[in-house]
């Protein structure tokens, strides 16, 4: 059974940081692809960033240059730093993980709760 659990949301203004932090049970980032996701108002679920178990990097056209995505194996923990902050980026984000990578939200098994990301002009 894989628990995935978010934390690091929260607030901050246009231009600044946030860092998202996933804590996965034992094993679930060395042997899953394990992702980004958002659901922000009105929108569908989108990926932001996707990491294989190789560590293997990889974004969304809006997340490339502003966001990086790394993990730490040994402490089962997925990461997104996030700067440059734009309003658009408001959403609820969520941490998934996969057997095997992509972008579409149903090849994950796999989901935490989500923690709310609000941008302020």
């Amino acid at each position: 059974q894989v628990v995935l659990v978010e934390s690091g949301g929260g607030s901050a203004p246009a231009g600044g940081s946030l860092r998202l932090s996933c804590a996965a049970s034992a094993y679930t980032a060395s042997w899953y692809c394990m992702a980004w996701f958002l659901h922000g108002p009105g929108k569908e679920r989108e990926g932001v960033s996707i990491i294989s178990s190789e560590g293997y990097g990889s974004y969304s056209e809006s997340a490339k240059g502003r966001f990086t995505i790394s993990k730490d194996n040994a402490k089962n923990a997925l990461y997104l730093q996030m700067t440059s902050l734009k309003v658009e980026d408001n959403a609820m984000y969520f941490c998934a993980a996969s057997i095997r990578c992509g972008w579409d939200p149903a090849r994950y098994s796999y989901w935490g709760q989500g923690t709310q990301v609000t941008v302020s002009s």
